[in-house]
């Protein structure tokens, strides 16, 4: 998962930077207007995926708690979420699993709005979309919305490493960590405090690679993405969110993604989400993981 890691990162740290004095999307110059849109669009829209009886999302591969394969049934998170929008509009859910590319706009453009150049398609709706007002500026192939959980960087660490309590940061410049390659925890860290950490920073392709470290003794902490420290912790081993300074980007909105062809598609996938934050469904899936929940800002 190193690219989607990477991906997300880059994401949610540009998504921060971008509002400017001149205000929400004014910097933004059009695009220009697809052309030939193919007919796989045609036949997607809210009426005729209730006539067909399903709807199709794309949910990311091998990316525990969200989503994932286990033993050919889809489980997660997102899984969950897709299905109780399904459930809303009366329709069977199916899921793609796919794979992360180089940017969060690539995905869309792969999965969402286009398809990839060779032998792609589209999907209904893409789950786990980082959401961010002005970025729903830049790619206007695409409504953003249903947003259903705000997620952020906590740390993992061994209590009988810190019984008093959990470490920050700027223990890190003695003790070891574990993060995910190239992730915004990555990132942060090798450039905290002039790059004081750096040389106590261990990389890890996964962040349950760095969760199965610190389990087994190689390091003394793992900083990452909340809901996926939570769900690799084990015996021995806490998570806290404690404040991390210097970080613009510990905390970002995850929703969805729909054609921006299929605005009555959007609407209603929508409605199924809040419906479903306000009755709790969605805080009960994170509880049955065992996961703390944060609602988002909508």
């Amino acid at each position: 998962m190193r690219v989607l890691a990477a991906a997300l990162c880059l994401a949610v740290m540009l998504l921060a930077g971008a509002a400017t004095a001149q205000g929400r999307c004014a910097d933004v110059v059009p695009h220009g207007r697809p052309q030939n849109t193919a007919r796989e669009f045609v036949g997607q829209d809210l009426d005729q995926i209730t006539e067909r009886g399903f709807i199709e999302f794309a949910v990311y591969e091998d990316f525990p708690p969200y989503s994932w394969d286990e033993g050919g049934a889809p489980r997660g998170i997102d899984i969950e979420v897709g299905r109780l929008i399904a459930a809303d509009l009366g329709v069977e859910p199916r899921f793609r699993f796919v794979q992360a590319g180089e940017t969060v706009e690539a995905d869309l453009m792969n999965y969402v709005w286009r398809g990839a150049v060779v032998g792609g398609r589209v999907s209904n709706v893409m789950l786990h979309v980082p959401y961010d007002s002005n970025f729903a500026c830049r790619v206007e192939q695409v409504v953003f919305t249903g947003q259903y959980y705000a997620e952020r960087i906590a740390i993992a660490y061994r209590t009988e490493d810190y019984p008093d309590g959990g470490p920050v940061p700027a223990y890190f410049r003695f003790d070891t960590v574990a993060v995910e390659n190239d992730s915004i925890s990555d990132f942060y860290l090798s450039s905290f405090a002039g790059g004081q950490m750096r040389a106590n920073v261990r990389r890890y392709p996964t962040t349950a690679a760095a969760m199965a470290a610190l389990a087994e003794g190689e390091t003394k902490a793992a900083m990452g993405p909340l809901a996926q420290l939570e769900h690799a912790t084990g015996e021995g081993v806490a998570v806290h969110t404690p404040p991390l300074p210097g970080l613009s980007v510990g905390r970002w909105t995850l929703g969805v993604a729909v054609h921006q062809s299929h605005r009555d598609l959007s609407y209603a996938v929508d409605y199924a989400i809040e419906t479903a934050l306000a009755d709790g469904r969605i805080a009960a899936i994170f509880e049955d993981y065992g996961l703390s929940y944060t609602a988002p800002e909508r």
